[in-house]
């Protein structure tokens, strides 16, 4: 039944009905929960429909996860990283489908693609981050570190689960409220500017918090904590750099870096 399923989500993705398509994998999905392959499609017709994040990077990862040897996966995560600017971690993705497919020649150009865009990236981020403000060895100017943390809240994906955060010159530090869940029930994943966060709730829908974040982290320096009340994630910037808010919105400025005061 769900093979059928797939087959017919195949045609209405071939016939560009991706809704269909999604709805139909999301069946199969149900009746076979552990088949890497239908994970990957559906991040492909999502990707068609623009659900990069929440959608089709976490059926990425989830294809991932049950069949590492898949590449369509890594192909599938590259792609949608590509779609979100997020290419290095995209970059990453696409690295380890090559060495798993090594004759598909879609991840060499789209690796060199990355390798490009990633120049560019790193050559206007160059461009807009104004000069610091020199500092005073009389009148030291008050720093980031100075002021005491101000929490900005953000609408919550599920009203029992509101998020909020502050950040300090090195670090974001995002806070979800969450009360009493396990800590086996919460999965948390960094990329390079890329948070997802999987909370399972016993007899209702998941909670996900999937948000494309302001600036680059440094994912291996990461961490976060499930608490009694709480999960608590600490971001580690990948640029000592303020954060005009904690997702990413396209053309938003770069504010300019927290001024420290030198000592000497």
């Amino acid at each position: 039944m769900a093979k059928e399923l797939a087959e017919k989500a195949k045609e209405a993705f071939l016939d560009d009905d991706f809704d269909v398509a999604v709805d139909l994998y999301s069946k199969a999905i149900d009746l076979d929960p552990n088949c890497a392959a239908f994970f990957a499609d559906r991040a492909q017709a999502n990707i068609k429909l623009n659900n990069f994040t929440a959608e089709a990077v976490a059926d990425a990862n989830k294809a991932i996860e049950l069949e590492p040897t898949l590449a369509k996966a890594y192909l599938r995560k590259g792609t949608a990283c590509m779609k979100l600017e997020e290419y290095t971690t995209a970059k990453a993705a696409l690295e380890k489908g090559a060495s798993v497919a090594p004759n598909e020649s879609k991840f060499v150009k789209m690796i060199d693609e990355c390798n490009l865009l990633i120049a560019e990236e790193e050559k206007d981020l160059v461009q807009q981050v104004p000069p610091t403000l020199p500092s005073s060895s009389t009148t030291p100017l008050a720093t980031a570190a100075d002021a005491p943390p101000v929490p900005s809240p953000a609408p919550p994906a599920k009203p029992m689960f509101r998020h909020e955060f502050y950040q300090k010159p090195e670090e974001v530090v995002v806070t979800i409220f969450a009360k009493g869940i396990p800590k086996q029930n919460v999965k948390v994943e960094f990329g390079d500017q890329i948070l997802s966060v999987v909370i399972d709730v016993a007899g209702e829908e998941a909670y996900h918090f999937q948000p494309r974040l302001f600036g680059k982290i440094i994912p291996e320096k990461c961490r976060y904590e499930v608490l009694s009340t709480k999960v608590e994630i600490r971001l580690a910037k990948a640029e000592i750099i303020t954060w005009a808010s904690l997702e990413y919105v396209k053309g938003q400025a770069l504010l300019p870096k927290p001024n420290v005061a030198s000592d000497l």
